[in-house]
């Protein structure tokens, strides 16, 4: 049994020349644990560190709901040798649909053109603190 419950994530890619093929990432089940390591209880508000808080917080939230559900799919991250990322990638039922967590509403997105054009009928969509309930509560 682990001590610190936590998911690694790998990247997707399916051979193209310029995406990363042994990147992975690691998340924590419970934010609290990643706080109480790195030894940061402040206000999300105030943090240096809101990006990566924020994102860790949705990517446990919705493989928790995905598997109290019982909902099946495979999860990866993509990330390219340029550093265009995307932070949640998901395949479900044949379909992908790329995922970008923004805490603020109105930061700019610049949607990855080669992920979309390489990766046929796929989706993207950016989820921040307005539009997470739909992404954490439905499938």
């Amino acid at each position: 049994m682990e001590l610190i419950p936590k998911k690694s994530y790998y990247s997707f890619n399916r051979n193209l020349r310029n995406e990363l093929k042994t990147s992975k990432k690691i998340y924590f089940y419970d934010d609290g644990i990643r706080n109480a390591l790195i030894a940061n209880f402040n206000q999300i508000e105030g943090r240096t560190d809101r990006g990566a808080l924020w994102e860790n917080f949705l990517i446990s939230e919705r493989k928790k709901f995905l598997e109290y559900n019982r909902l099946w799919g495979n999860s990866w991250f993509w990330r390219t040798k340029e550093q265009k990322e995307i932070d949640l990638v998901e395949e479900r039922d044949g379909k992908i649909t790329g995922n970008e967590f923004k805490w603020s509403p109105d930061q700019k997105v610049k949607i990855p053109r080669l992920f979309l054009d390489s990766y046929e009928n796929s989706d993207f969509q950016v989820i921040h603190r307005d539009n997470c309930d739909s992404f954490l509560l439905e499938y």
